[in-house]
């Protein structure tokens, strides 16, 4: 899941500097740069794309500045496979990926397992304190969308 990141590597004609143009903003209007792992907190996707870049052992900084991403080297290395570091920026689901997730009854029947009597007295099931924070959270339409969704997932996988 998740979108591809279109890029486009510029030259650069500084030795030992590569430089990206992407199709979405990641900074917004500001300059960014990295030049450690301990730099890029957060989950801003500047921040995720920074660690992932220096973290290949290839990239000594990072700088970004909205769409451009402009990256130094480490003597000796060309800046194979950034590109793709990049351009997977947004993608969370790869093939041969086995799904992962915490189904939505699971979260409910611990929540309410603790406070049946109240679910009982809320009325019919719409229940007030005794709500998960699953279901406080997530707006009623796309909790029963999920469910049906579940459900499907569940007949065509068993």
């Amino acid at each position: 899941m998740g979108q591809m990141v279109s890029v486009v590597e510029k030259p650069s004609p500084i030795p030992g500097v590569v430089r990206f143009e992407a199709n979405r903003s990641l900074t917004g209007s500001g300059h960014e740069r990295f030049t450690s792992e301990a730099d890029a907190l957060g989950p801003r996707p500047a921040a995720v794309l920074a660690r992932r870049l220096l973290s290949t052992g290839q990239v000594e900084s990072v700088h970004m500045f909205s769409n451009l991403i402009t990256v130094h080297l480490f003597r000796g290395f060309h800046g194979d496979g950034l590109g793709d570091i990049v351009r997977e920026l947004f993608q969370y689901w790869k093939p041969g990926m086995e799904p992962s997730f915490e189904e939505p009854e699971a979260v409910e029947a611990a929540s309410s397992s603790g406070g049946s009597a109240d679910a009982d007295g809320g009325g019919g099931g719409g229940g007030g304190a005794s709500e998960s924070a699953y279901t406080r959270l997530v707006p009623a339409n796309l909790v029963e969308r999920s469910r049906a969704a579940l459900a499907r997932w569940k007949e065509t996988h068993s």
